[in-house]
């Protein structure tokens, strides 16, 4: 026993030397910088900057990107208080709660109280958390350690029976996406057969649909696009001192030290468990419950409705994490995204994390302490600066940030198929965005994918059928199966048997479409699948049956029952979705959100005619000038700078600096002798 504590010492201590090397401790630095920057940023948010790093770390030392992406990641939730409390409008999902109280003692002239006592609390809790993780790590070692894959697989198939949760009051919704995310995962060429699944005559798709191309599609572009559509006009910023109030927020976070540490708990608990969503909505509401007068005080202006939620928005990161590395589950759609980048380095989450590579783990244990450390120190000194970054108009927003989505893009196979990819992906994420999809079951499958058929093909070669029979695997199963029949059993309980029989004339609405899509994709992916050799289609076919099933029976409860769940629109399934956020029209009409939404996806396709033309970095100026001009009417000075800085930063940073490959452009193809004086040609 005190050869094991020995160990992990060593290793906990070697971590901290990994990770203060220079070269790595900058990489980290520079992922908290543009965690804050993303942050800022409202209806952005930390997912869409997660799906944009990964990329630009895979020629990086493990370590050196494991901490620059965690260091992005563990921030986001600190610097997003600057538009909710200063402007009432939450940058991510999880400063909801924090504008209640937030908000209102900036309109109290509190607003350098409110932030201070954020930001301290953010770090506490991000403190409290990444201690929970370090100290439970010998802990859960030696359970770890006796799990077998037949176990792996039965928590991975638990993992995904949980996707239910993620879908709110459409529960067959996250099945069925979830299912699509796993027949995506199994496009390519099966590595027991070499039978080519779904790939046709397209050899791009040999190797598999690239993850970030998708992951990019679904969660970026329809957050910009969104953005385009709202077209929010910059709000006044609340006009306060940065000076005047901050001692006595950082004091106020002190004295509620014990609600930190009770938040930070219970936030690490619940971040561990996948499926749990919107965590700092329940400590909001546990704090509103045990603290003395809060029942009166809360979303009036009470410092602790800021203090609580903060501090469990960053400890969440540390529960979130543990599950990821120790049992390779990915318990959120940012872990799912930071789990591919792992695979990419090739770290596999699992107990390996926990024997050779445990000085890998706690070096992101280290990260995650040293980014809150960081992130909070630059938000209390630079409050004031930062907070006008948060009211910049979306026609300077969205140039730049399409620039570094389409680099991140070509990023994963380095071929003109992962545009289209993303063009796909990028559409597929708005339609579902729109009518109340969950996006995150459907990259959750795709990650689980792979897993879920080497851990069922190892299970059957080494154990045959007598895996199913191990306890451990039985108990996980049991538990995933009572997962799946939950939500009826809540139905039941809430509408009797009688409210579950289909009732009344099947009222088809136009949003119902997707449904007929969905399945029609999924019949033809399993009649394709028929053609295969046994080995090859039997994982499809299972998955496939199940997809049709959870959306033949959600598609038949939409249109026939009187608590329809599109309800003409995106309205109740949104509302009823976890994990995801709604798109908020700010009261346009159908009509205006369309045409706005197609315009956005035009001008992604100039950007992308543009480049395949001439290459990316000349495409920039132009299509800045073109779009700033036209959509914001900003000032010829402006507009020029914007685009000189843009192209200018691409230009230094991703071809001097990182050596991005471009692609082959048309006028690179006619005219060969270009390539060796315009970048990216």
């Amino acid at each position: 026993m005190e050869a094991v504590d020995f160990s992990v010492i060593d290793a906990a201590f070697h971590a901290m030397s990994m990770v203060f090397m220079p070269d790595r401790l900058m990489f980290l630095v520079l992922g908290v910088v543009i965690g804050l920057a993303i942050g800022l940023v409202p209806g952005i948010g930390g997912l869409t900057g997660f799906a944009i790093l990964v990329p630009f770390t895979y020629t990086m030392d493990p370590v050196a990107a494991m901490g620059m992406l965690l260091g992005m990641q563990a921030v986001t939730t600190t610097s997003d208080s600057l538009p909710a409390v200063l402007l009432g409008v939450p940058g991510t999902q999880s400063a909801q709660a924090l504008c209640l109280d937030g908000h209102a003692l900036a309109k109290k002239g509190q607003a350098a109280r409110a932030l201070a006592a954020g930001y301290t609390s953010s770090l506490l809790g991000g403190l409290v958390g990444a201690l929970i993780l370090a100290f439970t790590i010998p802990v859960v070692r030696p359970f770890v350690l006796a799990i077998g894959t037949p176990e792996l697989l039965a928590i991975t198939a638990l993992a995904l029976a949980m996707v239910a949760s993620l879908s709110g009051s459409a529960p067959l919704r996250g099945v069925s996406i979830a299912c699509l995310g796993i027949m995506i995962s199994m496009i390519g060429i099966d590595a027991q057969t070499a039978q080519r699944r779904w790939t046709g005559e397209w050899v791009y798709l040999w190797d598999g649909v690239p993850m970030i191309p998708v992951m990019l599609g679904l969660f970026a572009l329809p957050e910009l696009c969104d953005l385009a559509i709202a077209r929010k006009k910059p709000e006044d910023i609340i006009q306060f001192d940065p000076r005047e109030g901050r001692r006595q927020g950082i004091l106020d976070a002190f004295r509620n030290w014990f609600l930190i540490v009770r938040s930070s708990s219970i936030a690490v608990v619940l971040g561990a468990i996948p499926g749990i969503a919107a965590i700092e909505w329940i400590v909001y509401g546990h704090a509103m419950k045990t603290e003395k007068g809060a029942s009166e005080t809360f979303t009036k202006g009470d410092i602790r409705g800021v203090i609580a939620p903060e501090a469990a928005a960053n400890a969440d990161n540390s529960g979130t994490l543990g599950t990821t590395l120790v049992f390779g589950i990915p318990v959120s759609a940012a872990m799912a995204i930071f789990m591919g980048a792992m695979m990419v380095h090739g770290i596999i989450p699992g107990p390996d994390m926990l024997t050779r590579n445990l000085d890998i783990t706690y070096s992101m244990v280290w990260s995650l302490v040293l980014a809150n450390v960081i992130a909070t120190l630059i938000c209390i000194s630079m409050s004031a600066s930062l907070a006008r970054i948060a009211t910049l108009r979306h026609t300077l927003l969205l140039p730049a940030i399409l620039v570094i989505v389409y680099i991140g893009a070509f990023q994963a196979s380095r071929d003109w198929g992962d545009m289209l990819v993303l063009l796909v992906a990028g559409l597929v994420g708005w339609t579902m965005k729109r009518l109340g999809w969950p996006r995150p079951p459907l990259v959750l499958g795709l990650v689980l994918g792979a897993l879920l058929e080497r851990y069922l093909a190892i299970s059957i070669m080494r154990y045959g059928a007598d895996w199913m029979m191990r306890p451990g695997v039985i108990i996980i199963l049991g538990v995933a199966a009572l997962m799946l029949v939950q939500p009826l059993f809540y139905e039941i309980r809430h509408s009797g048997l009688r409210g579950m029989i289909p009732s009344g004339r099947p009222h088809f609405h136009a949003t119902d479409m997707f449904y007929v899509v969905l399945i029609a994709v999924a019949g033809f992916m399993m009649y394709e699948a028929s053609f295969w050799p046994l080995a090859a289609r039997a994982g499809p076919e299972m998955v496939g049956t199940v997809l049709l099933a959870a959306a033949g029976i959600s598609f038949v409860h939409c249109i026939t029952m009187r608590g329809r769940v599109a309800a003409g629109g995106a309205g109740r399934a949104a509302r009823g979705i976890y994990m995801d956020l709604a798109s908020d029209t700010n009261g346009l009409s159908t009509r205006t959100v369309m045409a706005r939404g197609l315009q956005f996806f035009g001008w992604f396709v100039l950007f992308m005619a543009l480049m395949a033309m001439v290459g990316l970095i000349p495409t920039i100026p132009i299509f800045i000038i073109i779009y700033v001009r036209t959509q914001g009417r900003e000032p010829w000075r402006l507009t020029l700078l914007y685009a000189a800085t843009v192209t200018l930063f691409v230009y230094i940073v991703f071809d001097q600096l990182i050596h991005v490959y471009w692609p082959a452009t048309l006028l690179g193809t006619l005219f060969p002798a270009l390539r060796g004086y315009v970048p990216s040609i």
